[in-house]
C-alpha cells in the first residue's frame, strides 16, 4: 500500500473531538502544563559516508526513529508494512543536510513531513501520538554505595540527569526535574524514597506539571532497578518496575514504558487519522465581524486552504479550525507571506489579558463581503515539499535543531485533558490589518 495513498475524503472523528480543546485558554499557572512538543519529525543520525546507498540507510534510520517517535511505541518496528514504509523513507523527507565532523564522523540531519509521516502510521494501521503532551515532573530518589541523592536540574555533571533527559528526548516526551533548591532537603527524599505523595505533591505546588512520578533507583548485583508511582490524570496506581545491566539502559527503559503508558492513552488510531489534516490557528488583535470575517477570507484564499471554521470567540482571540491539504511547513509559509499575519509563540499568547466573559463564534452569515486579496493568491517560494528532498543548511521549520523542544500550552482546564488527542501544533498570530499591503490606502 502506498504511503502517500489512502486518500478516503471524512472528517477525523479525533479533530471532532478536539474541537474543544485549545479554544478559550486561560493561563492558570501551575501545577496544569501541558506542553507542545516540537522537533518530533526531525532526527540526526550517524552515517558511514554520503554515497546514495549510505544516505538511504541514513533516511530509513532517521525514519524508524521518527515512526517510534511519533507512534509512541516502539511496536510500531514490528508491524507489517513497516519495510514498506522505511523504504519510502526518502519521499517524506522535507529536508537534509549532510555533516562531517572535525573527527571524520559523518551525520545525516533530517526533517521529515509531519502529515506524511502520519499518514504513512496509518497506512500500517499504527496509532499517532500527537504534539500536544503531558509534562511529567519526575522526582527520581538514586541509592548508590550506600548513600541517596536527589536528581535535580542544573545538576552539573549528575550522569542520571543527563540519562534521564536524552532518553526522554528521543521519545519527545516533555521532562521537567524538580530545581536544585530540593536537593539537600533530606525529609523530602526520604518521602520520594517511600513514595508517600503527599508531602512530595505540596513541594510541587508551583512547579509546572501535568503528572508527577516518584522514582528510586538502586543497584543490586549487576543489575540496576527503578521503582515508581504516578500521581495526576489518573495516572495512579501501585508500583511499577523496570531492571536493567547499566544506568543508561535503565533511564530508556523508565522513559520507553512512560511512553508507551501515555501513548495507549493518548494516541489517535489510524482511521482516525484521515486524508485532509486539520490544525488550530488562534489570533489575537479580532475586534469585530469584519475582521473575522476578514481573517477567514484570506486564510481560505490560501492555496493549501480547504476550509476554515471558527471555533470559539474569546475577548479579541479567535479560535479557527483550517483543513488544509499537504504540509504544515507549506501552509505556514502562504500565512508568512501575509504581514497583517504577525506570528506569536504561545507564552506571548498567554500574557494578553484574560477577558471576563466568553462569546460565541461569530455567524458565518453576518460575514460582509469582501473583496480577495493578492496575498491570497500568492505562493510560496519554491521550498522542498512533500516527497522533495535537498541537501540544505537550514529548510524547513525543524532543520536547525533535531533535539525535540517544548513550547506551554495556554490550556485552562476544561481543555487540558482533551488537548492530548490534537495531531498538530497549535499556530499563534496576532491580526494587524493596518499593515500596508497592496496599493496606497487600501488594506
Amino acid at each position: 500500500m502506498s504511503v502517500k495513498g489512502q486518500y478516503l475524503a471524512r472528517v477525523s472523528r479525533a479533530a471532532v473531538r478536539a474541537a474543544v480543546l485549545l479554544l478559550g485558554f486561560a493561563f492558570l499557572g501551575a501545577p496544569a502544563q501541558a506542553v507542545t512538543v516540537s522537533g518530533l519529525y526531525s532526527v540526526e543520525v550517524p552515517v558511514d559516508g554520503s554515497s546514495t546507498a549510505q544516505l538511504q540507510q541514513g533516511y530509513a534510520e532517521g525514519l524508524r526513529r521518527v515512526l517510534v517517535r511519533v507512534s509512541g511505541s516502539r511496536d510500531v518496528l514490528a508491524r507489517d508494512g513497516i519495510q514498506s514504509v522505511l523504504a519510502e523513507a526518502e519521499s517524506l523527507l522535507l529536508s537534509y543536510q549532510f555533516l562531517r565532523g572535525e573527527d571524520g564522523g559523518n551525520r545525516l540531519q533530517m526533517s521529515f513531513g509531519a502529515v506524511g509521516v502520519n499518514r504513512a502510521l496509518a497506512s500500517i494501521d499504527a496509532p499517532v501520538w500527537g504534539a500536544n503532551r503531558p509534562l511529567t515532573l519526575a522526582w527520581v530518589a538514586v541509592e548508590d554505595r550506600g548513600s541517596r541523592r536527589l536528581v535535580t536540574q542544573g545538576g552539573g555533571a549528575d550522569q542520571w540527569q543527563s540519562l534521564f533527559q536524552q532518553a526522554a528526548s528521543e521519545r519527545g516526551l516533555p521532562l521537567a526535574l524538580p530545581p536544585g533548591r530540593f536537593q539537600g532537603d533530606r525529609e523530602l527524599l526520604s518521602e520520594i524514597w517511600g513514595q508517600f505523595v503527599g508531602r512530595v505533591r505540596s513541594s510541587a505546588s508551583d512547579i509546572s506539571h501535568d503528572v508527577m512520578a516518584l522514582v528510586r533507583v538502586s543497584q543490586s548485583g549487576g543489575q540496576w532497578r527503578a521503582g515508581w508511582v504516578f500521581d495526576g490524570m489518573t495516572m495512579d496506581g501501585g508500583e511499577e518496575v523496570v531492571t536493567a545491566p547499566d544506568p543508561r539502559s535503565l533511564a530508556q527503559a523508565v522513559i520507553d514504558r512512560w511512553a508507551d503508558r501515555y501513548a495507549g492513552r493518548y494516541a489517535v488510531a489510524a482511521g482516525e487519522v484521515g486524508d485532509l489534516p486539520q490544525v488550530d490557528i488562534l489570533v489575537q488583535g479580532i475586534q469585530s465581524v469584519a475582521d473575522y470575517g476578514r481573517v477567514t477570507q484570506v486564510l481560505e484564499g490560501f492555496t493549501p486552504v480547504r476550509a476554515v471554521g471558527a471555533s470559539r470567540v474569546k475577548g479579541d482571540q479567535l479560535t479557527l479550525r483550517v483543513t488544509f491539504s499537504g504540509e504544515l511547513d507549506q501552509l505556514k509559509q502562504y500565512v508568512a507571506l501575509d504581514p497583517r499575519f504577525i506570528p506569536l509563540d504561545s507564552g506571548s499568547f498567554a500574557a494578553e489579558p484574560e477577558p471576563e466573559e466568553e462569546a460565541a463564534a461569530p455567524d458565518a452569515e453576518a460575514v460582509p463581503e469582501t473583496e480577495s486579496t493578492p496575498e491570497a493568491e500568492a505562493s510560496p517560494e519554491a521550498g522542498a515539499g512533500e516527497g522533495g528532498t535537498s541537501e540544505t543548511t537550514g529548510a524547513g521549520n525543524q532543520t536547525a535543531g533535531t533535539e525535540p523542544a517544548t513550547e506551554a500550552l495556554p490550556l485552562d482546564a476544561e481543555g487540558a485533558e482533551q488537548a492530548f488527542e490534537s495531531l498538530y501544533q497549535v499556530l499563534y498570530y496576532r491580526w494587524q490589518p493596518s499593515s500596508a499591503i497592496g496599493n496606497a490606502g487600501e488594506e
